[in-house]
């Protein structure tokens, strides 16, 4: 069993930066890769970024590739996501999840299916 929490989220003008955080009680945190994901309004949960169990392997969206940065901290069982260069259209409820299984991380970490637990989301709006 695992919990997550997710906080960070807020309004914030195009071109800022904000930093999202997933804090994680229950299964050892080290144990599995996490992710994070978004959800607009009337659309599809998105991949963002997925990170591995050591944060030595990380995959991006095409969306925010260069712009977003996905860490953790195993100490604090705690994983990140740095947003900078913010545009509206990263407005969306943003999402983090613990994948347990990985048989090819840079593919499997993409699909929302396979990931085992969810946060309750947190929104940031992005305006213009």
């Amino acid at each position: 069993q695992v919990q997550l929490v997710e906080s960070g989220g807020g309004l914030v003008q195009a071109g800022d930066s904000l930093r999202v955080s997933c804090a994680a009680s229950g299964r050892t945190f080290s144990s599995y890769a996490m992710g994070w994901f978004r959800q607009a309004p009337g659309k599809e949960r998105d991949f963002v970024a997925s990170i591995s169990w050591s944060g030595g392997s990380k995959v991006y969206g095409d969306s925010v590739k260069g712009r977003f940065t996905i860490s953790r901290d195993n100490a604090k069982n705690t994983v990140y996501l740095q947003m900078n260069s913010l545009k509206p259209e990263d407005t969306a409820v943003y999402y983090c999840a613990a994948l347990f299984h990985v048989l090819d991380f840079l593919s499997d970490s993409r699909r929302a299916n396979l990931y085992n637990y969810w946060g309750q989301g947190t929104q940031v709006t992005v305006s213009s």
